[in-house]
């Protein structure tokens, strides 16, 4: 297709909300810059305490300059391993700004995980905090060499027991903040690594998605360039819940940088607890809170949620795992309103669609938001673009799409063609520009020849009246190669069913290849730490248990 590429979403945007809009693009240090200068207005609520738009500058600068008088500035990589805690913003902001580039980490990697990652992304420094276990695993890092020093975070700041430092490679963060000293610091560029953002840890070894302050302001533009105009736009006006991780990119651009951006409250949680979430809406009078489907799943069926008042939430938005059209409609009916939704990846800082307010389209997951196109493609040939109705691959490009993987040149050179980032993703798209997944492409179970996406055997599943969650996988097959194997939970006092009658259940649903030929139950199934299944872990168990088999034998 040569010349002016088709946009057929755009006869399905909002009223107001242009493709071509412009996209800025700059700084951290900048946009944090910006957001100061609300001042006295409240920023972050945590534990109770409130710190405002001008505290928080004013410990972003100092935290920088501390960094910088210690030599950690430009092309130095700073790794956070850090809870949803005040510290994760201001050592964010202040690395950003002293011209580092950031690695979060997740909390629940396990050691070797954070050891790969430190050490394929250089990182030699990781602010933490002496909550729960992080000081003893950043201690036994810092001790097998992988690191030159570690700044923690007394958690006393904020209401907990104060630590004890013994080692002068530690460093303590109040400490830090509380130094003086004129420092100048670097002026980062837009074009500049903000962060090595680790990815794919579901699929294979984690690689580091390199995302710029350019990537990630263009994505909170994009955002904000779909919601203007619309009830969803209210800078200034919105107290945003935050119990989505901030070391995922969800959490981080979609709660952090862009409501910070906007001179929002950020009700910041350490995790995600559905009795505290109900009470910040009732009590707090939180008006947007984005969440996980397994978050929106406990919220349906929460005790006595029809009795509590739900009416301040106003933007009610799930992302990072596709949802149950079940769970949507339980989640409409108590609360009045369509939960908001798209779609995006880490690559792309997570900016991709957005499902238009008021659509009702089962299994949709949008259309392409301003800036951004895309594509579906052959699956046998990347180059060869389909029509509407037909199934590929998603490829994407915009402004806040990652250039390439940290360290990874082979594979940039086939993650990309034409411009365009190869995602993974099957799916297809309607004559009004709708987009649809099917599934990750690696998670396609290919039986008898026919394509099985386990995302469709997903959600058939879910219609059953007794299932909770559903997560399904290939499993080997004599006859037919593979074939698919269902895990499923159950609703409180829901009876367990046979295999030959959930198939019974789903024979109108489902094509016979589809059908699951194998069912367990489990009390409850693997997430990954944003809450997505983990199909992933399920599979690295049914390898070792067929492996065990084998060798028995």
């Amino acid at each position: 297709m040569a010349g002016e590429r088709a946009r057929p979403w755009e006869q399905s945007y909002p009223p107001g909300v242009r493709w071509d809009a412009p996209i800025a693009t700059s700084s951290l240090g900048r946009l944090i810059d910006r957001a100061a200068a609300f001042g006295a207005r409240a920023a972050l609520e945590y534990r109770g305490r409130e710190i405002s738009y001008a505290e928080l500058g004013g410990l972003v600068d100092r935290a920088a300059g501390a960094l910088v008088r210690r030599g950690i500035g430009a092309g130095a990589r700073v790794a956070l391993y850090l809870p949803n805690t005040p510290y994760y913003p201001v050592a964010l902001f202040g690395a950003a700004k002293a011209g580092a580039a950031i690695v979060p980490l997740s909390p629940l990697d396990a050691e070797r995980t954070l050891a790969m990652k430190l050490a394929d992304s250089g990182a030699r420094t990781l602010v933490t905090t002496n909550a729960g276990n992080f000081y003893a695993t950043a201690r036994r890092l810092l001790d097998k060499g992988l690191l030159d020093r570690v700044i923690v975070g007394d958690d006393a700041r904020f209401g907990a027991a104060a630590m004890a430092n013994d080692d002068a490679r530690v460093a303590r963060f109040s400490a830090l903040l509380d130094e003086s000293g004129e420092t100048d610091y670097p002026a980062a560029g837009a074009d500049g690594v903000a962060l090595i953002q680790y990815t794919g840890g579901t699929t294979g070894t984690p690689k580091g998605a390199l995302l710029s302050h350019a990537n990630l302001t263009a994505a909170i533009s994009i955002y904000d360039a779909w919601a203007r105009g619309s009830e969803l736009y209210r800078p200034g006006e919105d107290r945003v819940i935050c119990v989505l991780p901030l070391f995922h990119i969800y959490g981080l651009t979609c709660v952090l940088l862009r409501q910070l951006a906007a001179g929002n409250l950020i009700l910041l949680r350490e995790r995600f607890d559905v009795a505290e979430t109900v009470r910040d809406i009732e009590e707090k009078r939180a008006t947007v809170f984005p969440g996980v489907p397994t978050m929106w799943s406990a919220l349906a069926a929460f005790p006595g949620i029809e009795q509590r008042d739900l009416s301040s939430l106003r933007v009610p938005s799930s992302g990072a795992a596709p949802l149950p059209p079940e769970v949507a409609d339980r989640i409409e009916r108590l609360f009045g309103k369509r939960l908001g939704g798209g779609w995006g990846m880490t690559e792309t800082a997570p900016a991709g669609t957005g499902i238009p307010a008021g659509v009702n389209r089962p299994g949709t997951i949008g259309v392409p938001l301003p800036g951004i196109m895309i594509e579906v493609v052959a699956l046998d040939d990347p180059r060869r673009v389909l029509a509407p109705g037909e199934t590929g691959e998603l490829r994407i490009k915009g402004p806040n799409v990652t250039a390439g993987y940290w360290n990874r040149p082979e594979e940039n050179a086939t993650a990309f063609v034409d411009g365009y980032l190869l995602t993974g993703d099957v799916g297809r798209m309607d004559a009004d520009g709708f987009f649809y997944l099917l599934d990750r492409k690696k998670d396609m179970i290919i039986s008898g020849g026919f394509n099985v996406y386990p995302r469709v055997v997903e959600d058939a599943i879910y219609e059953h009246p007794a299932v909770a969650e559903a997560a399904v996988i290939g499993i080997g097959d004599p006859y037919r190669g593979e074939a698919a194997k269902a895990f499923v939970t159950l609703k409180p006092g829901a009876a367990p069913f046979t295999l030959e009658e959930l198939r019974d259940f789903l024979r109108d649903r489902l094509g016979r290849h589809e059908l699951p030929a194998a069912l367990e139950f489990r009390d409850s199934l693997p997430k990954t730490p944003v809450g997505k299944l983990a199909r992933r872990e399920l599979i690295a168990e049914e390898r070792r248990a067929a492996a065990a088999a084998e060798a028995a034998q």
